[in-house]
């Protein structure tokens, strides 16, 4: 697998929580800064996109307008992103959050040539707030990232270590895919990603890899384009 030079990174809310399953696990988002870290002094240019799930769920709720619901989870990830690029900085790298709306001066706009800028002179960007609509998914946020910025993969660190024909937990003969194709992932409705989220990646011929967060040196790893779980094709 060749080395990518630009990778957008999706990283799980409820991960980076560990087992609190809330809040954060400063231990867990250590240990991704310091493979980013590495993986960034080597030239690669690194986004990042976190999901809200640590601190909410709104979709559960039927008391809450969904607009309201995904405003509230947009600005889960905002703050995620805050804590979380807080850490890189202490680990040494410079960061810049960047969000498709206003926060004050907690976050910069964000612009397709101030990010590319600040990603190819060694910053790691943070992309929160999704697209800055209801109805998408930070899925799809990272996808419209990852096509704007012409990134040569998507990068999914997961609590699983890879695509399976079904749910492992329930079966214990699932098969994992080393790669398959994104036409199949759709077909079979297999939630790599949302639905949405698919399809840009197909249209747009942007690959993704599935890998375990928790596995050593998987990030690392998978910047390198050293994959050990799936390949999604384009």
């Amino acid at each position: 697998m060749k080395r990518w030079n630009r990778v957008l990174l999706k990283l799980s809310g409820e991960a980076l929580a560990g087992e609190k399953k809330t809040g954060f696990d400063e231990a867990t988002v250590k240990e991704v800064a310091r493979q980013v870290k590495e993986s960034a002094e080597t030239g690669v240019q690194v986004g990042i996109v976190i999901g809200g799930g640590n601190f909410w769920r709104g979709r559960s709720s039927s008391a809450i307008d969904r607009t309201k619901a995904d405003q509230i989870g947009m600005l889960a990830t905002v703050m995620n992103c805050i804590y979380v690029s807080e850490i890189f900085r202490s680990s040494g790298m410079r960061t810049e959050i960047f969000t498709p709306f206003s926060v004050g001066s907690f976050t910069e706009l964000f612009s397709k040539d101030k990010a590319l800028a600040f990603m190819a002179s060694g910053g790691i960007a943070f992309f929160a707030g999704g697209t800055g609509h209801p109805y998408f998914s930070t899925d799809t946020g990272i996808t419209l990232r990852a096509v704007e910025l012409e990134a040569d993969c998507i990068l999914l660190a997961k609590s699983i270590d890879g695509v399976y024909d079904s749910d492992p937990a329930l079966n214990p003969e699932a098969r994992r895919y080393d790669t398959i194709p994104i036409q199949e992932v759709i077909d079979r409705k297999l939630a790599v990603v949302d639905l949405t989220a698919s399809i840009m990646c197909m249209e747009h011929r942007i690959p993704m890899a599935v890998f375990d967060l928790n596995e050593k040196d998987g990030i690392a790893n998978a910047m390198q384009g050293k994959i050990n779980g799936t390949i999604v094709t384009v």
